[in-house]
């Protein structure tokens, strides 16, 4: 596998893993902060896994921040991999590229607003 494919998958995955996140602790505490409350109970009734992953978020959110590292990581190394010769190649790399970065940059944004709410909020 390039470089290229790495930093593009590893982004998608990075932004479904800090997804979790925000459904952890970020919808229910805006839907609580909202007035809410009777939404959030009848979303837990039909989705009680929201309360598994609640009780479980030190490894949620370690996952999570492993995954966004890793991708870091492969956005980094991949920044300046060659793109083919071919003017048509060239752009669709240049695009990918650009795409996979704001993919990253989305993950890292829902996991900073999941981490506050989980970690920062209940203790303002």
């Amino acid at each position: 596998m390039d470089a290229r494919s790495t930093a593009s998958w590893s982004s998608w995955i990075s932004i479904f893993t800090s997804s979790g996140t925000l459904l952890c602790c970020a919808l229910p505490a805006a839907l609580v902060a909202v007035g809410a409350g009777a939404t959030l109970a009848s979303l837990v009734g039909a989705v009680p896994q929201l309360v598994w992953l609640s009780e479980h978020k030190l490894p949620l959110f370690a996952l999570a921040g492993g995954m966004l590292a890793m991708a870091g990581v492969f956005q980094w190394r991949a920044r300046y991999a060659p793109c083919p010769a071919d003017p048509a190649l060239a752009a669709a790399c240049m695009r990918q590229r650009r795409v996979s970065a704001w993919v990253y940059g989305v993950s890292v944004a829902i996991f900073t607003i999941g981490f506050f709410f989980a970690f920062v909020a209940p203790y303002l």
